[in-house]
């Protein structure tokens, strides 16, 4: 999945992998440097990690202690404070969760399913047979975790008739998906999301008149097309199927689709009838998600 590198090189001699638990938290403002001095004197004193020393001093919590690591491991995440995004984004603030890591067994088994690296399988449609069952809400989550792992990533709100990736993101209601496949913009309007380096979201843009004959078009395919080769991962929103056929359309332009349902809310027949569907158009069905939020 990964591109080859030219070569190992070592790394700069204050490159962030080697900054103390201390200075990372001082910077990020979860610390105050005085207070930093008393961790590291009663380290010093009773022979302890910095990050043991700092919760007997009751100065950090675990939730410092694993912002810190994170950072040393390279594993992005947004602090609770930073409203940048929206809070329901659980992957990007609450990555150490039941739900997120529920988020990276799914990301692993799509990773042995379908993402081998070859260019016509690193688009993956998002799916459900109805609204309101939380497509959308697995689509950025999954982007956001594919991101942490290093994959470069890009999430496609092809839902052009009730989108929301751009409430989510909070990136406004500008211009996307559908000016460019109605040759009004270009890829300038593919936005990288700060502080999870490595992922870029395409918003829907303008709700058109005429979504399904816009991801009807060629332009889609060529924009799928170059997807895959600027990125390692392409998730894709779809509307619901429910809506029209457009989910149906651009989970076969994507090859290969996943399922999301709602627990308690969606139809178990309109799911197996969507999904039936969808494989009958040779698109590969990887599998269904059960929403429980």
């Amino acid at each position: 999945m990964h591109m080859n590198h030219p070569g190992l090189a070592a790394a700069p001699a204050h490159s962030k992998n080697d900054r103390s638990i201390g200075a990372i938290l001082v910077d990020a403002g979860r610390l105050a440097p005085t207070d930093a001095e008393r961790i590291l004197r009663y380290q010093e004193e009773k022979g302890l990690r910095f990050g043991e020393a700092g919760l007997k001093l009751r100065l950090l919590d675990k939730a410092d202690i694993d912002y810190a690591i994170s950072n040393q491991f390279d594993y992005p995440y947004l602090q609770l404070d930073d409203d940048s995004l929206s809070s329901t984004l659980s992957a990007a603030y609450r990555p150490f969760t039941p739900f997120v890591e529920r988020m990276r067994a799914l990301r692993s088994q799509l990773l042995l399913r379908w993402l081998n690296g070859e260019p016509t399988q690193k688009c993956i449609a998002v799916t459900s047979a109805g609204r309101k069952e939380g497509r959308s809400f697995v689509a950025a989550n999954l982007a956001i975790v594919f991101s942490q792992l290093g994959e470069r990533t890009l999430l496609i709100d092809a839902d052009l008739r009730h989108p929301c990736q751009h409430r989510l993101f909070k990136l406004g209601g500008g211009a996307g998906l559908s000016g460019i496949l109605a040759g009004r913009s270009g890829n300038e309007v593919v936005q990288r999301v700060p502080g999870l380096r490595g992922l870029s979201v395409l918003p829907a843009g303008t709700v058109p008149p005429n979504p399904q004959e816009l991801l009807s078009r060629p332009q889609f395919v060529q924009l799928l097309t170059r997807a895959a080769g600027a990125f390692d991962v392409v998730i894709v929103d779809t509307s619901s199927a429910d809506t029209g056929a457009d989910s149906e359309l651009v989970a076969v332009r994507a090859r290969a689709a996943l399922l999301v349902a709602r627990k308690d809310h969606t139809s178990v027949g309109d799911a197996r009838a969507f999904t039936d569907a969808v494989a009958q158009s040779g698109t590969r069905v990887l599998g269904a998600v059960l929403n429980e939020y």
